[in-house]
């Protein structure tokens, strides 16, 4: 009986000897083949994976429906911009990213004139280059951050949610808001797969200016990735030592023991 083009298609795909590993890797591993090529639908996946790695960092922040969760939990929050005013330029001048433009700068600066409370941490929400893995994660990880803080006796300032944002637009805003203590929740350069990779960085005393060796990170939060869970407890036990001893980044070892681990099956040796 003559075979049909779909048996031969299927004939002519060949599996890969290391299939079984794919269960364990997001990596592009065991693809197969078709002829000379790879088969079309990791092709399609992988064509699938750019574009959600793009629309990651072309997609805007949300930040009124981040603003409406941090309401329904009590929370206050304001919003901030740097001087990168859109994508193009965000994209083209990491530098502009770094500094707020001068309508947030007044803002900090009112709200300090009108508030002399004196806090302990600030939160700063930044979209980085995935608003989408902001939009997944930072709500949870700073509620979560949020029960460890008021367990430590510490106080939270409102939220800020920062718009073409990098890593060191956090320091800006502390020093206008005079606080020890911050924590920069960024989306992560997309992989191609994982768009929704968030970063934390930690500093102690930050301030226009510094340099990366002054900070602390913990990559890769997302479900697939680093649990929120162990990422707030790896977080906390370097927060407590820098705040005992006034320092982060080079200088503040991690060495805090994980309470609580994931355990994931091990693979099987395929020889």
């Amino acid at each position: 009986m003559e075979l049909d083009s779909l048996e031969k298609f299927e004939l002519s795909t060949k599996k890969d000897a290391w299939e079984q590993l794919k269960n364990y890797t997001d990596a592009r591993i065991a693809l197969g083949r078709a002829g000379c090529s790879i088969p079309t639908k990791p092709m399609l996946d992988f064509q699938l994976s750019h574009a959600q790695a793009r629309d990651a960092v072309f997609q805007p922040l949300d930040t009124t429906h981040l603003q409406h969760l941090f309401r329904e939990k009590n929370i206050d929050s304001f919003t901030v911009q740097s001087l990168a005013e859109n994508k193009e330029v965000f994209l083209k001048r990491p530098d502009l990213g770094r500094i707020l433009n001068d309508e947030s700068v007044e803002k900090c600066k009112q709200y300090k004139r009108d508030n002399r409370q004196k806090f302990d941490v600030c939160i700063v929400i930044g979209d980085g280059l995935s608003a989408l893995a902001i939009e997944e994660n930072a709500f949870s990880m700073a509620i979560a951050l949020k029960q460890q803080f008021e367990k430590q006796g510490w106080s939270l300032a409102p939220i800020i949610i920062a718009t073409g944002s990098r890593v060191a637009l956090g320091d800006h805003v502390v020093e206008l808001l005079d606080i020890p203590m911050l924590v920069m929740m960024i989306g992560e350069r997309p992989g191609l797969s994982s768009p929704d990779s968030m970063g934390i960085y930690y500093t102690w005393g930050a301030k226009k200016g510094n340099l990366d060796s002054t900070r602390n990170c913990i990559s890769n939060i997302r479900p697939a990735g680093l649990s929120i869970e162990i990422a707030t407890q790896r977080l906390m036990g370097l927060m407590i030592n820098s705040k005992k001893h006034s320092i982060s980044g080079v200088h503040l070892k991690d060495d805090h023991i994980i309470e609580s681990v994931e355990i994931h099956e091990k693979p099987k040796l395929l020889f």
